[in-house]
């Protein structure tokens, strides 16, 4: 009986340990290729690629000098205490805080918005993010405008 008592404590403190690891921000500017959570990123995480549309779980944030695929640019805030929006309304409330820079749109530069889940909501997510997507992969960052063509 003890040690289904014990076992059972294990695996909430090693559950509880992986939540936190994974919901750890990252830095905005990785020193090395990092494989991370959608939710450990932060404005001015560079992403070697860009996921397809759907669910992100994971992505590959590398240096900002490495050429990439697209890049943070802002984050919105929900109120903590907000009552799920519908997955259509909490993209809807993220798109309202993003914008891009006139020169950046006439690079063809596009904006692509990761709100949360519901199955994220209901475990405490409240970060969107606007993620800008050039029409070609890049090196800098749009964050502080020294975003360049790579190669």
């Amino acid at each position: 009986m003890a040690t289904v008592v014990v076992l059972a404590v294990g695996t909430t403190v090693g559950t509880r340990a992986v939540t936190a690891v994974r919901s750890r921000p990252l830095p905005s500017d990785v020193t090395a290729s990092t494989d991370a959570y959608a939710v450990q990123l932060v404005t001015g995480s560079c992403l070697a690629t860009l996921p397809d549309d759907g669910e992100v779980d994971r992505v590959d944030v590398v240096p900002c000098d490495d050429p990439h695929a697209a890049q943070v640019v802002a984050q919105y805030a929900f109120d903590p205490a907000a009552v799920w929006p519908g997955q259509e309304g909490a993209h809807a409330r993220v798109e309202r805080a993003c914008v891009l820079s006139d020169e950046e749109v006439a690079a063809g530069v596009r904006l692509v918005t990761w709100a949360p889940t519901a199955g994220g909501w209901s475990g405490g997510d409240r970060t969107g993010l606007c993620v800008a997507v050039p029409p070609a992969p890049v090196t800098g960052s749009f964050v502080d405008g020294t975003a360049a063509p790579a190669g």
